[in-house]
């Protein structure tokens, strides 16, 4: 089996995230890493055993490096992904793949001129139980789809942050990083054009001025529809609708409620960030990850995807589709990028798939300043 020599561009919490992944899975070798912290270069090389740049320029550079993995705040997002690709290098984007759509026309054309894969994930669209009701879907069994319903409460706002993760202007807030999720999940389940947005925004604490809850209703040209609500100011915590099964597939301790707040009183908020990383030293999950109450309407049957599977409401039964736990966390985000830069599969998550969230995103943001109903045109596309 050929394996996918990567270098990971940004070690922070992005990277932490999805570092175990990356070490567990034989497809992948983690072969180079760049971060201008000292202290990050070092855990990494301590970790993996592999050079670390202070530098994505030189990660770049580097000939052992296949493909690259752009997980550095969201503002440098378009230009290192255009840096990687023009050194012939396959790209793995976070979300949001950019900050305005025309860095996204710039990335994807620098992918194409180069002839490597583009990629934009991780996000929730990845995960094992939302791609299995998407085939229920896809099946016909239960009629077409209608509505989709789609709730998160989190302490997303209180998570220690850097400062342009609390300035909208530089990617900041829950649109940026949260609708980026939700948006993701409801296209691909819809799997029709987004043609209009109205959406309200919450900016509700002048300590952390930035968008920290937000509701938006989403129009499709095949009929359907989806409701989007996510508040990050850490009070009701929706996992309690989950189990109390976390985002990442883990087990939560509801005992601790109020953590997030109270673990900032007169800290260090930029090194407690970093404290947090732990360069992939994580137990593999039981669960499957998720991102909050999810109900997909079908003329037959309400779906809801589960940390442990897909929970079918039909007419005359309830039954749960289990699936196994998770092998390697992530594992589907691999999938994609290995079949799209090993064996040229088209990817479904590229920069086209990218480009469309953002613009959904960007129309929240607009739909919400003018008050009004924002259309979309050409629409936006799904899969």
């Amino acid at each position: 089996m050929r394996k996918l020599k990567l270098g990971a561009a940004g070690l922070g919490r992005a990277f932490d995230l999805m570092a175990p992944a990356l070490a567990a899975d034989p497809r992948v070798a983690l072969v180079a890493g760049a971060d201008p912290r000292p202290q990050a270069r070092a855990g990494f090389e301590s970790r993996f055993g592999a050079k670390a740049y202070p530098s994505v320029e030189a990660l770049c550079a580097d000939p052992a490096v296949q493909a690259v993995y752009v997980a550095t705040p969201h503002e440098h997002h378009a230009a290192h992904a255009c840096l990687a690709a023009s050194s012939k290098k396959h790209v793995l984007v976070e979300k949001p793949m950019a900050l305005a759509l025309e860095e996204c026309r710039t990335m994807i054309d620098a992918a194409r001129r180069a002839g490597v894969a583009l990629v934009v994930g991780p996000s929730h669209s990845f995960d094992a139980p939302v791609l299995h009701a998407r085939k229920l879907i896809a099946s016909g069994a239960f009629g077409a789809l209608r509505m989709i319903a789609s709730l998160n409460f989190t302490d997303f706002l209180y998570r220690p942050r850097r400062l342009e993760e609390l300035d909208t202007a530089r990617g900041g807030g829950a649109v940026f990083n949260q609708a980026a999720h939700q948006v993701d999940v409801v296209r691909l389940l819809a799997q029709g054009n987004v043609r209009s947005v109205r959406a309200a925004t919450g900016n509700w604490d002048p300590a952390r001025a930035t968008e920290g809850a937000y509701s938006c209703l989403l129009d499709f040209d095949n009929g359907a529809f989806a409701s989007l609500t996510y508040s990050g100011y850490a009070h009701f915590d929706s996992d309690e609708l989950m189990g109390w099964v976390g985002e990442m597939g883990r087990r939560k301790d509801p005992s601790r409620y109020g953590a997030a707040r109270k673990a900032l009183k007169g800290a260090d908020e930029r090194q407690l960030k970093y404290s947090r990383n732990e360069n992939g030293r994580r137990e593999p999950p039981a669960h499957h990850p998720h991102f909050g109450l999810l109900v997909v309407s079908c003329e037959r049957a309400d779906l809801r995807p589960l940390p442990e599977g897909v929970m079918i409401y039909a007419d005359e039964e309830k039954r749960l589709e289990a699936l196994a736990p998770p092998r390697i966390p992530r594992v589907e985000v691999i999938d994609e990028l290995y079949d799209a830069a090993v064996s040229g599969k088209p990817a479904l998550h590229d920069g086209a798939w990218g480009m469309a969230t953002l613009e959904v995103c960007l129309a929240i943001l607009e739909s919400a300043r003018a008050g009004k109903e924002i259309s979309l045109s050409p629409p936006v596309k799904s899969a």
